[in-house]
């Protein structure tokens, strides 16, 4: 292929009859690969090769020195700072925006900035800024109503405001004196060093030759011309005329003052080659919805590829790294090489995410009486990966089990360090100046255990140096006062750039390359994923503390000059390229708006190429989730067969009136439940909701009159015995109460947070409550607290006569007044009226009375376990939003809405019509030829916890 590199060394051949006397200089080492290999097959006979360098290594060579890394110059920068502000903030507070400071003061020496000018300048406008003193009351009264967060600063912020940026300049004098002294020095110190004293430099041995650069910085531009006049070096410009000569094209805006200099216009060709309008590419644009669905797209792109072409000139570029892994997955089999020139983020990584899952843990322990707790969500995160519950599956699935039952917001550490060596490593309490130490020797233990996966070995391993470096950093400086957040802050912010590097060889195969990776290199196909405004060119704007027009009049880089490097490094891949498929997505992602590039658009117009648009859709179905109806098939029957009563009189299970609630209101939902067996999810509950506060009030009473019968040695209670339940055993019943819903034994604490606290208070006063409403219906005899009472039941049906067991727990069973209450406490505001029995086995009633329903199903109960009884059978609901009410009654009330009701004083009453509904709705329930189909009733399933299922 004709490409840029191959002619400029065909080029340099023929200048140069040998070329070990020539130092070649690219923009980067990706560039020297390429060009060595077209040097090479340029070649006929034997010769030395030249030297190839990029610009960093001239820089750094004549510097007699390279930079030190940005945490040990952020430390020296500190010590600087504290030495000119007295009052100085802790260095993890001056850490995040003193790399911000490092950044600008690489730029003002990259660009050959007067820095005393400039922060002098950047005081006098923030003093400007601040001074407000011209404003009168009413003004500031006025802005106030337009501008909420105005407010007029005291004097004493305002100095401290000021005196900031006033410390800025002689922060930076004083920094570059820091670091002489020290030895140390950033990019950017040593790049003004070697431009100022270009005039002192030695005539270099051998002539070099600039390759392919588009945008210099001051420095640079220094040393080249300084290069090119003194020392006779060559320039080679990768250029078009399509955007050299339009004066408004962005990619050309560098070439078009670098070609009015007096120094760098003589080196441009006298002949600018026209290569994008001559032999104008074919050119595809690609819509798709997501992003995941670019990876399909282009391995379709490159399944269509014929096998006689060859790969090495095509190339895919992904502007979004995160794309590479699916890439790489749909790659056709025809591809038998890939080069990867780009580093896969070691944050996307699972080992990354289990050390963040570590890492988050530390973050929310907590100690009570000398004992570490770990919150249970990073418990249970961890618990879950692969790395520790590959090592002891069982012990994870026990605490896990735990935790669940027992509601477990906090995990000891003991108990978690039980699980073996490495959770013993995992689960402990770590000191900020630890930290990295406890990740490596973490680190080690994990690469231990995956001798086997050579690529989690090798993200290990990233992980492992970097974190050595750090550690090296961080001796003899003074971490004991850097707080543990400030540290994992620390370990995120490197570990963001860190890159897992791909080996293989670069000049063979199917090319895969970030954007700027692709600078100088030709392709005859390329393919760019992500084609989106916001990610190429990227959104990320200037980090800076120095205001646009400040950095502009010293002549520092603004995002103009950013766009510019990206248009360019777009326009180039199109100098020799013959087709072009760009891709991007339509939909939303991560915050960036599904715009296509501003490219796309400029290359419709400027070049006026039809481009038609292909839109790549995944098809979906629009037409809503059909009806799931499921059949009485053999499987369904035989599970169904488990709530008959066989000839001995015992049955696998039994129906409860919640099942038969269940039934009455969804079929399916009572499929997918009791017959598919799919349970709903079961959490960690941090609030303490209705159902968990229903749970521990119904435990609670249970204690409390299980106590009195114990103590008293009777089950009846008198008026005069409710003062000594009041005042003595109500807390001790809500402890007990707590325990048993938590599954906790004797010996467990139970502050388990503060709601608990707030819940034993609130619940004191519900039950305080109901021992008067139980005092003004005293006395009365305590028959039994949460019992099961079973019952068999026949049912008559057209397809044979069977037998059924039903099973339910009555809170409350009671003899008041020769009657037996039936009580069930409810925490909701269940209703107590309804209009007839009809009603409560009816799915199509909006406000169907569940509550009466269940309480009379407790009437069946116990009139099949009792025959014997010839007292009225009262069911009664105590429901805990009502007690409070003056006109509070328990009892259920029948009768038609806005019409007088009559009290349910015996279940016997209705006895026959409600046996009757429930036989019909039984017979419904085993019949062959009705399915389990959804309700109609569409506001049932809002709250549904399978409507995920249903699809509604």
């Amino acid at each position: 292929m004709n490409s840029f590199l191959r002619n400029t060394a065909q080029d340099i051949l023929k200048k140069h009859e040998t070329l070990q006397d020539i130092v070649i200089v690219l923009p980067n080492r990706r560039a020297g690969l390429f060009f060595r290999q077209h040097l090479g097959s340029l070649i006929q006979t034997p010769i030395w090769m030249p030297e190839i360098k990029t610009i960093e290594d001239v820089f750094y060579q004549l510097a007699g020195q390279r930079p030190a890394d940005n945490l040990s110059l952020i430390f020296e920068l500190y010590q600087v700072y504290q030495n000119l502000n007295k009052e100085a903030e802790s260095f993890d507070r001056f850490y995040f925006w003193g790399e911000m400071i490092l950044k600008d003061f690489n730029d003002l020496d990259q660009f050959m900035a007067d820095a005393g000018k400039l922060y002098h300048h950047l005081t006098e406008i923030k003093t400007l800024e601040s001074d407000l003193s011209f404003l009168s009351e009413s003004q500031v009264a006025m802005i106030r109503q337009f501008w909420n967060s105005f407010e007029r600063q005291d004097r004493k912020h305002q100095e401290k405001f000021l005196k900031f940026w006033q410390i800025l300049g002689p922060l930076y004098k004083q920094f570059q004196s820091a670091l002489q002294v020290s030895g140390l020095a950033y990019s950017g110190m040593l790049y003004r060093k070697v431009a100022s004293g270009l005039d002192t430099l030695t005539k270099p041995e051998k002539m070099h030759v600039f390759v392919g650069f588009n945008a210099f910085t001051g420095t640079e531009e220094l040393l080249i011309k300084h290069f090119i006049t003194e020392y006779g070096a060559d320039i080679y410009w990768d250029i078009d005329t399509y955007y050299l000569d339009d004066k408004i094209q962005e990619a050309g805006m560098f070439f078009r003052e670098y070609q009015n200099d007096k120094i760098f216009g003589p080196t441009f060709p006298k002949v600018i080659p026209d290569q994008i309008a001559s032999h104008q590419a074919k050119i595809q644009t690609y819509a798709t919805p997501l992003k995941s669905n670019q990876a399909n797209l282009v391995g379709a792109i490159l399944e269509s590829i014929g096998p006689e072409e060859n790969w090495e000139e095509t190339v895919v570029i992904l502007p979004d790294e995160q794309m590479l892994f699916p890439i790489l997955h749909v790659l056709p089999s025809s591809i038998s090489k890939v080069n990867v020139t780009m580093g896969y983020p070691i944050r996307n990584a699972p080992v990354y995410a289990f050390l963040e899952a570590v890492l988050e843990m530390q973050r929310y322990l907590k100690i009570e009486e000398g004992k570490v707790l770990f919150y249970h969500k990073q418990v249970k995160n961890l618990l879950a990966s692969s790395y520790l519950n590959g090592v002891n599956p069982e012990f994870a699935k026990e605490i896990l089990k735990q935790i669940q039952e027992q509601n477990m917001l906090y995990v000891p550490m003991s108990q978690l360090q039980s699980g073996g060596e490495l959770h013993a490593l995992v689960f402990c309490k770590v000191k900020s100046s630890q930290l990295f130490q406890f990740l490596t020797d973490l680190i080690k233990v994990l690469a231990g255990r995956l001798e086997e996966e050579p690529l989690q070995r090798s993200y290990l391993f990233q992980c492992y140096k970097q974190l050595n470096r750090i550690g090296e950093v961080l001796q003899g400086q003074d971490i004991q006062s850097l707080d543990l957040e400030f540290m994992i802050r620390l370990f995120r912010q490197i570990f963001r750039e860190i890159k897992l590097p791909f080996e293989g060889e670069p000049l063979q195969g199917l090319q895969i390359m970030g954007v700027l990776e692709s600078r100088n290199l030709d392709f005859k196909r390329v393919i760019v994923c992500n084609m989106n405004e916001e990610s190429f060119p990227p959104s990320a704007g200037l980090n800076s503390m120095i205001p646009f027009n400040i950095r502009r009049a010293f002549g520092l880089p603004v995002q103009e000059q950013n766009d510019a490097i990206y248009a360019y490094t777009f326009y180039r891949l199109l100098h020799r390229a013959e087709e072009v498929h760009m891709i991007y997505i339509t939909a939303s992602d991560q915050g960036k708006a599904g715009e296509k590039s501003r490219y796309i658009q400029q290359m419709t117009v400027e070049m006026g190429i039809e481009n038609e648009e292909q839109v790549v859709f995944v098809p979906i179905d629009l037409k809503g989730t059909g009806p799931i109806s499921i059949h009485k098939k053999r499987d369904v029957l035989f599970s169904l067969e488990r709530y008959k009563v066989s000839n001995d009189g015992t049955s696998q299970t039994s129906f409860s009136p919640s099942a038969i609630n269940v039934y009455i209101d969804c079929r399916l939902k009572f499929y997918l439940k009791y017959i598919a067996g799919l349970n709903e999810k079961e959490e960690v509950k941090e609030e303490v909701d209705a159902a968990v506060f229903g749970n521990i009030a119904h435990y609670s009473m249970q204690y409390l009159y299980e106590g009195f019968i114990e103590r008293k040695n009777r089950k009846t209670l008198n008026p005069e015995d409710f003062e000594d339940l009041e005042k003595n055993w109500i807390y001790p019943a809500i402890e007990k109460g707590v325990r048993k819903f938590y599954n906790l034994g004797a010996e467990k604490d139970t502050r388990l947070n503060g709601q608990i606290a707030i819940v034993r208070d609130v619940l004191h006063g519900y039950i305080v409550r109901l021992l008067e409403i139980d005092q003004s219906a005293s006395p009365f005899q305590i028959l039994s607290m949460e019992k099961e009472h079973q019952a068999i039941f026949g049912v008559e049906a057209p397809y044979g006569d069977f037998k059924v067991s039903l099973k339910g727990y009555i809170d409350r069973v009671d003899l008041q007044n020769e009657s037996i209450r039936l009580i069930d406490y409810k925490s909701g505001a269940d209703k107590k009226d309804f209009s007839k029995i009809d009603d409560l086995f009816e799915p199509a009633i909006k406000n169907r009375n569940k509550a009466a329903m269940q309480t009379l199903f407790y009437g069946l109960l116990y009139s099949s376990m009792h025959p014997e009884n010839i007292n009225p059978l009262k069911p009664a609901l105590f429901n805990f939003k009502e007690v409070f009410q003056d006109d509070f009654n328990p009892y259920l009330q029948q009768g038609e809405s806005r019409k007088p009701k009559v009290e349910v004083n015996d279940y016997n009453d209705y006895k026959v019509d409600f046996e009757s509904h429930l036989s019909a709705k039984l017979v419904e329930l085993f019949d062959p030829k009705i399915p389990f189909d959804q309700t109609d009733d569409l506001d049932k399933c809002k709250i549904c916890p399978y409507i995920d299922i249903c699809g509604r």
